[in-house]
């Protein structure tokens, strides 16, 4: 395959691994190997296992199959295991290879399984949860470190204690993370709302040590899973996945909107944040709505505020983008959210990903903006952000 030049340098914002059944007991001390996540056969099934307690199914979370071809079932990825999937969709040095082969320089990695924010790591030993969160985190490392940082998967956050997050923060730091991905309801783990200023030493590590907090679509327990409450029952699986799916990438507003309202900006200016895998359409509407709500409905509030709800966007959020066209009128568009904040994803190995050729499935319309723009969209954003 040759890869369509699309820009000099191209960033993936956003791709997930399949976790391996071995993340965590091959990293963990002896001491702790049966209690951090395992895989265990459940009743004939594969499970998740922590602390005793079942986690989820033990799946790939997965569409690209080993043959490097998409596949077009949605029960696919509620079956396939790593044992099914694209080797680089678990496999390091393979998902460089996919790199290669599809013209991408760098690229940010999530996790499927243990929680799109690692909310799943949570449980009653506070102390366990975070030996885990650590095993990951270092493990994550690694892996950067040797690809050249080619490959930057995100640490998590320990999200149920605000001082274990800031330590947190500061040994990744020293690892040489480049930004933190984080649930958007710690409350839903025992810690305060984001909106809460007991959070203010989290927000202030992560400007001090240049680290964006990412936001990613489905990162909850409750309020923004995967599929919610968003498909009527009847519908069928397949529609499911697709509303599921598309009313995800909407609810991220939620998460834009309360950072901004909750003043985090002005107290922390330096602090970057991105919604991730939420799409860019709906970001010009969401900030006029900010605008009109705000002033007809909390004028005191407003009044708190140093600047407008809308213009917090440009300066703090960037958001990804992959599968958008605007009608063909891509660049009314990305003026409209701002060339400056938006970064290309893939979302590899995933249902709604770009694959087998993320570039070419683009060039079309990329070509339809100013060179200056199309290379900070496809890479140039990203490159700045975390400091590659």
């Amino acid at each position: 395959m040759c890869p369509t030049p699309v820009a000099p340098y191209v960033l993936d914002a956003d791709s997930h691994w399949s976790e391996p059944a071995d993340l965590f007991s091959s990293r963990a001390p002896a001491a702790y190997r049966d209690r951090l996540p395992r895989v265990v056969e459940v009743d004939g099934v594969r499970q998740w296992i922590f602390d005793g307690k079942p986690m989820g199914a033990f799946i790939a979370g997965a569409v690209i199959g080993r043959d490097g071809q998409k596949s077009a079932s949605a029960t696919v990825l509620h079956e396939w295991t790593v044992d099914d999937v694209h080797v680089g969709a678990h496999d390091p040095v393979e998902r460089l290879k996919v790199l290669d082969e599809a013209g991408i320089d760098a690229q940010v990695i999530f996790p499927s399984t243990i929680g799109l924010g690692g909310q799943d790591l949570a449980t009653a030993d506070q102390s366990l949860a975070r030996l885990a969160v650590e095993v990951y985190n270092d493990g994550m490392a690694d892996i950067q470190r040797e690809s050249g940082n080619r490959l930057l998967p995100l640490p998590l956050m320990p999200a149920w204690d605000i001082r274990s997050c800031v330590r947190e923060v500061a040994r990744v730091a020293e690892l040489g993370a480049r930004g933190v991905n984080m649930t958007s309801d710690p409350q839903d783990l025992g810690a305060p709302d984001l909106a809460s200023r007991e959070w203010d030493p989290f927000w202030a590590a992560c400007a001090e040590h240049r680290l964006p907090v990412h936001f990613h679509v489905g990162a909850s327990v409750t309020a923004m899973t995967f599929y919610g409450k968003y498909p009527w029952a009847s519908q069928t699986e397949s529609t499911k996945l697709a509303i599921g799916g598309g009313l995800l990438f909407i609810g991220n507003a939620r998460v834009v909107t309360n950072l901004i309202l909750a003043g985090i900006f002005d107290r922390h200016p330096e602090l970057r944040t991105v919604s991730v895998e939420s799409g860019v359409g709906w970001i010009p509407f969401i900030l006029e709505t900010l605008d009109y709500e705000m002033a007809e409905n909390a004028q005191a509030d407003l009044a708190k505020l140093k600047r407008r709800p809308s213009e917090y966007f440009r300066t703090n959020i960037y958001a990804t983008f992959w599968f958008e066209r605007n009608g063909d009128k891509l660049a009314d568009l990305v003026e409209a959210v701002g060339e400056d904040n938006i970064l290309f994803e893939t979302d590899f190995p995933h249902p709604t990903c770009l694959y087998p050729d993320p570039l070419r499935s683009v060039a079309d319309k990329m070509a339809t903006l100013p060179e200056t723009t199309r290379n900070k969209i496809m890479g140039g954003n990203g490159k700045a952000l975390y400091r590659l």
